[in-house]
C-alpha cells in the first residue's frame, strides 16, 4: 500500500499489475470495444484484496476430493466467514460493471444467498459553468436491510466523493431503530482524487476507501514530491469542471458508449 497522511480508513493500492492496467484503462488508445475487458480484470483484483482485507475470517477445515481415497485429505486455515452477508452497490452508470464483477467475483466464494447485488440510480448535478455541485438520486432498487453486511461500493472515477457520499446516507437511512447497521462500508475506486478523500472521510468517518490509484496532478511542487497528504491545502486531482488529472477521460462515457 502507499504510504500517506490521509488517515487509517483509506488504503492506496501501489501495484505494478494495477498500475499497468489503469495506464491502459486511461490510454488514448483504448476505446468503447477494449475497456470493459481492462476494467474487468482491474475490478477483479480490487475485490480480491477488498474482500481478504475487510471480511471476517475463520478457521475452516475442508474436506477435498481426496478424501475418498486418503482420510487425511483435508485443508485448514483462515477462509472468508461464508455466514456474513455482502451487499454490492451499482451505481448507474459508470459503476454497473464494476458492481457486477464484484458480484460475480464474491459468489465464487461465497453463498450466492448471502450475496446481494443492489441499484443506485444518480447523477451529477451541474450549474452553467458545467460545475457539479451536487448528486441526484433518481431511483434505487435495494434488496433490503444491510444489518452486520459488509457494503461494497464500487465507483470507477472517485473525482469529487459526492456519489459516495450520498450512497452511504441512503444505506445509513435502511437501519430502522435498533438496527446493527452495516459492519463495514466500503468505497472501491480505480482512480481516487484528494478532494474526494477529504469529502468522504469528513462526511463519513469511518468509511473505507480502497483506490488503485491516487490521481493529484493538479498540486504543487511541494505536495506531489511529499507523502500524499502532508500539504493538504496544495493537493488537487479536480480540474475546473470536475474531471479528474490526470483521470482516464470520460469513463461512464467510454463504458456505455453514451456521450451525454
Amino acid at each position: 500500500m502507499l504510504t500517506h497522511r490521509y488517515g487509517a480508513d483509506v488504503h492506496l493500492f501501489d501495484d505494478p499489475f494495477l498500475n499497468t492496467l489503469l495506464a491502459r484503462i486511461g490510454s488514448p488508445e483504448v476505446g468503447t470495444a477494449e475497456l470493459p475487458t481492462l476494467v474487468r480484470s482491474a475490478y477483479a483484483r480490487l475485490c480480491q484484496e477488498v474482500l481478504a482485507r475487510e471480511f471476517p475470517v475463520r478457521t475452516a477445515r475442508t474436506a477435498t476430493r481426496m478424501t475418498a481415497t486418503e482420510p487425511r485429505a483435508f485443508v485448514a486455515g483462515p477462509q472468508l466467514c461464508r455466514d456474513t452477508r455482502l451487499v454490492v452497490t451499482a451505481v448507474i452508470r459508470a459503476g454497473i460493471l464494476p458492481a457486477q464483477v464484484c458480484y460475480e467475483a464474491a459468489t465464487e466464494v461465497l453463498p450466492p444467498a448471502n450475496v446481494r447485488l443492489d441499484f443506485l440510480n444518480m447523477s451529477r448535478i451541474v450549474d452553467a459553468q458545467h460545475h457539479v455541485t451536487g448528486v441526484r438520486l433518481d431511483g434505487s432498487k435495494l434488496g433490503g436491510d444491510v444489518d452486520d453486511a459488509v457494503v461494497l461500493l464500487p465507483d470507477p472515477m472517485g473525482a469529487t466523493g459526492g456519489t459516495v457520499a450520498r450512497a452511504v446516507d441512503v444505506y445509513r437511512d435502511l437501519a430502522g431503530p435498533g438496527g446493527a447497521g452495516p459492519r463495514a462500508i466500503c468505497a472501491v475506486h480505480l482512480m481516487v482524487t484528494p478532494e474526494a478523500i477529504r469529502r468522504v472521510t469528513a462526511m463519513h468517518p469511518g468509511v473505507r476507501i480502497y483506490a488503485g490509484r491516487l490521481d493529484r496532478g493538479l498540486s504543487s511542487e511541494r505536495a506531489l514530491a511529499s507523502p500524499p497528504g502532508t500539504y493538504p491545502d496544495e493537493e488537487r486531482g479536480l480540474n475546473d469542471v470536475h474531471y479528474i488529472v490526470p483521470g482516464a477521460g470520460g469513463m461512464g462515457e467510454l463504458l456505455t458508449n453514451s456521450w451525454v
